[in-house]
């Protein structure tokens, strides 16, 4: 069954990060990425992974419970590309002496709370880009 989902409903949930909060872990990685062109070509592979992943995510809500199963495999894999991708974009700028503490902000993957927070930020990732397509 679909339900409406809202923001409220999204802010109730554990750990969950508040666009402001979003907004400026996503501030701090274009602050730091600047205009180096190697580096924008690592950010532009994170956003394919955000995308293939928020596409995923955004239609779990409609999946039947058979449906989930089968697709479960498919959407940890896309997961997984994401949290690999946060990670090698974090220790490329770290190798530049870049802080990259928007990286600390997200939490280790091993929290399955900071698991769910890195899909948040990606669907945000997925957002921003859609809305500056227009």
């Amino acid at each position: 069954m679909t339900i409406v989902s809202t923001y409220d409903n999204y802010l109730s949930e554990p750990q969950a990060l508040t666009l402001e909060q979003m907004a400026d872990i996503h501030r701090q990685m274009a602050d730091e990425i600047g205009n180096d062109t190697e580096i924008l070509e690592y950010y532009a592979d994170l956003l394919k992974a955000a995308n293939k992943y928020a596409g995923i995510r955004a239609s779990w809500p409609m999946l039947d419970v058979k449906e989930k199963m089968e697709k479960d495999p498919g959407r940890t894999s896309a997961h997984d590309s994401v949290i690999t991708h946060v990670n090698l974009m974090a220790r490329l700028l770290r190798s530049m002496g870049k802080p990259a503490a928007w990286r600390d902000i997200l939490g280790e993957e091993k929290d399955p709370y900071n698991r769910k927070a890195i899909g948040d930020f990606a669907c945000y990732l997925a957002f921003i880009a859609g809305i500056s397509a227009r």
